[in-house]
């Protein structure tokens, strides 16, 4: 199954073609062609997005992607014939020159799905999605003389989730060793909206162990940068300055992590970095040092990973896990890999994260996504929804 996938929930405008294949006991998604168009630069001014902004600048980005991903010619086999497989991956290589030569490109009668992400996110950005997605499968389908695309709409949390099963044909399928994700496994989904901790039985059976009570990770992440002086995101700007400094210099809370279940909150340790940049201005008369910068943002880093770390690993002792899995934008935080591998490696157990281009919101997840839910016969209606979550 070939799926054309369209990803606006926030700030990434991001159009993707993936090869779906295996059914619910061994799916594999290959990454065909991945395009993401970055907001960053429009929404630094403000220190975070602005959704009507965000949503103009996908309306402006959209066509373009779409062009570009329409004319990547990819190696596939023609339409009707088996869907190829790893094995004859080398054979759909050897066949693209000539793929190529006939200018043979992505259309309705090589195309069997576009999805779209209906939620979670910013209801405008949702929208912008939604609607071109709409437009496209009403011009496809009227132009088809041979069946008809179908429009599935597909949850931004579970396309996170899945992410850990993506692959990219033109870098690593070839060569890459493959993912041996065992169930049952504890996933740890950690973004700038949302910190959920997961139990599943399988692809499509999971239990929600717990999530976070007010600010998710990466909000976390974000809104120290900003006290820090640092530009949006600020998760990545916190790890860069994390790494010159001294993760034990300050101790700042680790909220929730002796409690019993398996709930987060960061909004403890945001307001203690807060308390104690006022307290080290007013006692200096001075603004923070580029040390001190460093310092703050280290031990910050380290009390947030702990936590994740921490609850996770209880999680996985408890449920018997075979795998641990993180996904989400803060999967690409190095140190919070690190912590979660070591775990694995010290139950003797497995540990996956997507590769890195996978961890921020993309469409090539949005169509993992799409591909489980239409195996299971179930549908999500094709209207933004803001709350949706696992």
């Amino acid at each position: 199954m070939i799926l054309l996938a369209i990803e606006t929930s926030c700030d990434e405008t991001s159009i993707a073609l993936v090869e779906a294949s295996g059914g619910l006991r061994a799916p594999k998604f290959t990454v065909l062609k991945n395009i993401i168009s970055s907001q960053i630069a429009v929404h630094i001014p403000f220190g975070g997005v602005v959704p009507n902004l965000a949503k103009r600048e996908h309306l402006k980005n959209l066509p373009k992607v779409l062009r570009q991903i329409l004319n990547f010619q990819f190696p596939i086999s023609p339409p009707g014939a088996d869907p190829p497989s790893e094995d004859n991956f080398q054979k759909r290589k050897n066949q693209k020159s000539k793929l190529v030569a006939s200018g043979y490109t992505p259309n309705p009668s090589s195309i069997d799905a576009i999805a779209v992400t209906v939620g979670p996110g910013l209801e405008p950005a949702l929208w912008a999605g939604i609607e071109f997605a709409k437009e496209l499968y009403k011009k496809w389908n009227a132009t088809s003389d041979k069946r008809q695309v179908k429009l599935l709409g597909a949850n931004h949390m579970e396309g996170h989730l899945y992410s850990n099963w993506l692959t990219n044909s033109d870098k690593r399928q070839a060569t890459s060793k493959k993912r041996k994700i065992e169930f049952p496994a504890v996933a740890l989904v950690v973004s700038g909206g949302h910190t959920i901790l997961l139990y599943m039985q399988s692809m499509t059976k999971w239990k929600k162990l717990g999530e976070t009570r007010d600010d998710a990770a990466g909000e976390a992440f974000d809104k120290v940068a900003r006290m820090l002086g640092l530009p949006y995101p600020g998760g990545p700007q916190i790890a860069k300055l994390a790494k010159k400094g001294d993760c034990n210099a300050i101790n700042f809370p680790q909220p929730m992590r002796n409690h019993q279940n398996y709930d987060f909150s960061f909004s403890g340790v945001k307001t203690a970095v807060l308390y104690y940049i006022r307290d080290k201005v007013k006692a200096t008369g001075k603004k923070l040092t580029q040390k001190e910068k460093t310092d703050i943002a280290a031990s910050f880093e380290r009390a947030v990973t702990d936590v994740l770390a921490y609850k996770t690993a209880r999680a996985a002792r408890e449920f018997g896990a075979k795998t641990i899995l993180l996904s989400g934008g803060v999967a690409a935080n190095q140190l919070l890999r690190k912590k979660l591998k070591k775990v694995a490696e010290n139950f003797g157990i497995a540990f996956a994260a997507p590769e890195m281009e996978y961890n921020t919101d993309n469409a090539a997840m949005i169509a993992a996504a799409a591909y489980i839910r239409v195996l299971q016969k179930k549908k999500y209606r094709l209207i933004a929804q803001s709350n949706l979550s696992l």
